[in-house]
């Protein structure tokens, strides 16, 4: 019997786990390892973060779902790899510090015959002085509990205009190498459509404030989509949904620090600018989660296992080349991580080989550009091709079998305001592939009948929908296998 270890329980490592405990049965042991005890539909966080659904609607037990499957699971943190083994194990293991309570701060070393990192993303609030709901000023979307604190103070702030005061709220990205663009940029709309319901939209000021080159990049280079039979760009389009509802925009921005009311940011032109708010929502830059890697004699091999920002790297070209020199086919296929057979990284956890969006300096030298997105459906897909590798080289596979590139694979965004089923909309967008190719594509990288955007109630259902279609699945409720990722 070997061992499938995943560090991690969101989408990309809950993928791993149910897929392989469906395919491999009781003949191998599948160990799920995370710090967090619930499982999160993070693209609904956006709601719990307007008051239209609770933290309830949005996750459920992990050890409850995992306990009737047979999938050990570990709520703990893992610290480091040790993939050849040490002085006194001969096999691969992880060092991990529990988090429930009765064992809070224990340590335990976990055997593994094969490991998945899909740990996701440290959020980086600290590289922003004064970011965030825990020691700054600003509230995010990006847990369950971030999103309580966040409709909190905005429905503070909702009843302080009932009383008449006219108040400033900004909305998107917190330093200059943020990703993530879309779960801000939805919440902008939420945030919009909240004001509106209540009343008091004429006496909000809504910002967006974005380190984007121009609106509608989403560190995926820009896009160009079709809608209504015309092909237009994604700036076009962003900036058409953002006049129709009176929302001002700052792009090219880096965020230097954040004091309570005031953001202080500066622009690629080498301007220093401050921005007053009563409210602000600002997404964090990511980073690794912080493991370490150690090999047989201790001799610590991090540098060679993480890129500098903490991502694991698997089986991307990493080479250093120009901006016009990069391809998709530097982009991983198989996740495997170099030198380990064993090991893979997926979602958030792996190392992109570089940005999609053209990297940008402001006059001083400031990184001011998106990193790419790599969460929902990439996640799910590279996840889903990595537990059928894992399945076939248990089944004596020398390498593995099957692949999902960001190059060749599609993603689609549902932007929607409000959860009720008679009220909102939603502007929705898919694109083919995520990464352009412009040796497949040569015109605008990607496939236009595959690439294409609509706004309207119909997106609106389909986001709701999918909230329950995907809770659903992840439950691993009957006929959940046939359901699409």
């Amino acid at each position: 019997m070997s061992k499938i270890l995943i560090l991690g329980a969101g989408i990309s490592g809950h993928t791993v786990a149910r897929y392989l405990n469906k395919w491999l049965g009781k003949q191998h042991e599948v160990i799920v390892v995370s710090p967090n005890p619930k499982w999160n539909w993070i693209p609904s966080n956006i709601w719990v973060g307007v008051g239209q659904m609770t933290e309830a609607d949005v996750t459920f037990d992990l050890a409850e779902v995992y306990g009737k499957i047979g999938v050990k699971f570990c709520q703990a943190k893992g610290l480091s790899i040790n993939p050849e083994g040490n002085a006194e194990r001969s096999k691969p293991f992880i060092t991990v510090e529990y988090t429930v309570a009765d064992k809070a701060g224990q340590l335990e070393e976990i055997e593994y015959d094969f490991l998945v990192n899909a740990t996701g993303p440290k959020l980086n609030f600290a590289a922003t002085e004064g970011l965030g709901p825990d020691h700054g000023h600003t509230v995010s979307v990006c847990t369950a509990s971030h999103a309580i604190e966040a409709n909190h103070k905005l429905q503070a702030t909702i009843d302080t205009m009932r009383g008449g005061k006219h108040c400033t709220f900004v909305i998107g990205t917190g330093h200059g190498m943020c990703t993530c663009q879309g779960a801000a940029f939805e919440y902008i709309y939420n945030v919009d459509h909240v004001l509106r319901e209540a009343g008091v939209r004429d006496q909000a000021r809504i910002i967006w404030l974005s380190n984007e080159y121009e609106l509608g990049d989403f560190g995926m280079g820009g896009v160009h989509i079709q809608r209504g039979g015309y092909i237009t760009n994604g700036k076009t389009f962003a900036e058409s949904l953002m006049v129709e509802r009176g929302v001002e925009w700052i792009t090219r921005a880096h965020t230097t620090k954040v004091e309570a009311g005031k953001i202080h940011y500066k622009t690629l032109d080498g301007k220093v600018h401050e921005l007053e708010f009563d409210f602000s929502m600002l997404i964090p830059p990511f980073a690794g989660v912080g493991l370490k890697a150690y090999d047989k004699a201790g001799t610590d091999i991090t540098s060679q296992i993480f890129a500098p920002n903490g991502f694991m790297r698997v089986d991307a070209d990493y080479t250093p080349r120009p901006y016009l020199e990069w391809s998709a086919k530097d982009w991983p296929r198989t996740y495997q991580t170099p030198g380990y057979r064993n090991i893979f990284a997926v979602g958030i956890a792996f190392a992109p080989p570089h940005l999609i969006s053209k990297p940008m300096q402001s006059t001083n030298g400031t990184p001011i550009n998106p990193a790419p997105p790599r969460t929902g459906m990439p996640s799910a897909a590279m996840a889903k091709a990595v537990a059928m590798s894992i399945r076939d080289m248990l089944n004596g596979a020398e390498k593995p079998t099957h692949t999902a590139s960001m190059a060749e694979m599609g993603a689609a965004c549902v932007a929607s305001t409000g959860s009720s089923l008679f009220k909102g909309t939603a502007a929705t967008m898919t694109v083919y592939p995520v990464v352009p190719d412009f040796e497949k594509f040569p015109t605008y990288g990607r496939d236009m009948d595959l690439t294409f955007g609509e706004i309207g109630l119909a997106g609106h259902w389909m986001k709701y929908l999918l909230h329950h279609a995907f809770i659903y699945q992840a439950k691993m409720r009957p006929g959940w296998s046939v359901m699409p990722d």
